[in-house]
């Protein structure tokens, strides 16, 4: 492993230089698809890092030709000094350890360098601009899912924008994500988008229960009602906290528990998009708990119920469903049930004495 400094010489300087913190499977295929358009490096565990320097990365799926960008046209590290002379710095971590790796990097950031978090949950851009002082932090969201399929390959399972804050820091990132071949809409309102995405990422924890991929799990109805229930807790929550989350897709979020407990052959007709999905995309929970790695639910279910905690709403759907992720946390990937839908139904639904 050479030190976590820079593997290769510099590209020219009219390209921005990109360090993605987080170099899990999103980060990856942030830095892949950035690698001809941008300066990168990306910064994550030793033994991630170093199929990457022998595999470089593999991108498929999303509706691309596959792409490979070699070892060594990236380079990788694995430690906060990587951070030093940024353009810009993509914070791809799960979001319990924002916290920490803000920490970490503070001390090597140039004042220049503008930071983005491009995480789940809703609170990571906060807790960055809190740890990093005057720096400029940028809201992003991913849209899309993707799974590691291999040593250094990457499939994007479904579509989608990039959205990122409408900040004119933001103007050189967009550009060479664009360039990368990603799509990305600058908004005004990501506090909405974050909401919105939020409302989406509460499958995740049903999805990684099931055991299905996600287009097989969205198809049946009983995992769809299993979501509604908590989507349902979390919309409550938003109106308490006078949050009105942004319309994402075709449906108003307001709308999605209805549209969600729909007959099959209905919600197939009503919304179809939803079911375009890769026929390999699954969760990141999922991952993560294949993986034996911790999970994201207490910045998902979690979230929800203190939200609604807060205002003195009940969420006893996504408190259960948080027990049982930590029920497979503890059991670990060999002994991973898969629910059947009606079951998990009955026993996120059924009164908690």
């Amino acid at each position: 492993m050479t030190p976590p400094e820079h593997r290769t010489e510099p590209h020219p300087r009219t390209r921005p230089r990109v360090v993605v913190y987080g170099a899990g499977s999103i980060g990856c295929h942030l830095g892949g698809s950035l690698a001809a358009t941008a300066d990168v490096t990306l910064v994550g565990r030793e033994d991630a890092m170093r199929v990457i320097d022998t595999e470089g990365v593999t991108l498929t799926g999303g509706g691309r030709p596959a792409r490979h960008t070699p070892a060594g046209a990236l380079r990788t590290a694995t430690g906060p000094e990587a951070v030093a002379g940024a353009d810009y710095v993509l914070v791809t971590v799960k979001s319990a350890d924002t916290a920490g790796v803000a920490r970490r990097m503070a001390a090597h950031l140039d004042p220049g360098t503008v930071v983005v978090s491009f995480q789940n949950g809703l609170r990571n851009a906060a807790v960055l601009t809190t740890a990093l002082g005057g720096h400029a932090v940028l809201a992003g969201m991913v849209p899309y899912n993707v799974l590691r399929d291999g040593p250094g390959a990457f499939h994007q399972g479904s579509g989608g924008a990039l959205m990122l804050d409408d900040r004119p820091q933001a103007t050189d990132l967009v550009a060479a994500l664009r360039a990368g071949g990603l799509p990305v809409q600058p908004r005004t309102d990501m506090r909405e988008v974050q909401h919105a995405k939020l409302l989406m990422n509460l499958n995740n924890a049903i999805n990684a229960l099931s055991g299905l991929p996600l287009r097989d799990q969205l198809g049946e109805r009983s995992y769809r009602a299993c979501l509604a229930l908590c989507q349902g807790e979390a919309l409550a929550a938003f109106r308490a906290a006078g949050v009105r989350p942004a319309r994402l897709g075709t449906i108003p979020a307001a709308w999605t528990p209805a549209v969600l407990r729909l007959p099959d052959a209905l919600f197939r007709r009503l919304a179809g998009a939803s079911l375009r999905i890769d026929a390999q995309a699954r969760s990141s929970t999922w991952e993560d708990l294949r993986r034996g790695r911790p999970t994201e639910i207490d910045d998902l279910q979690g979230a929800v119920v203190a939200l609604a905690a807060r205002h003195g709403l009940p969420a006893p759907a996504n408190s259960r469903l948080i027990t049982l992720i930590r029920l497979m946390e503890a059991a670990g990937p060999e002994q991973a049930r898969s629910w059947r839908g009606p079951d998990l139904l009955a026993e996120i639904a059924a009164p908690r004495r």
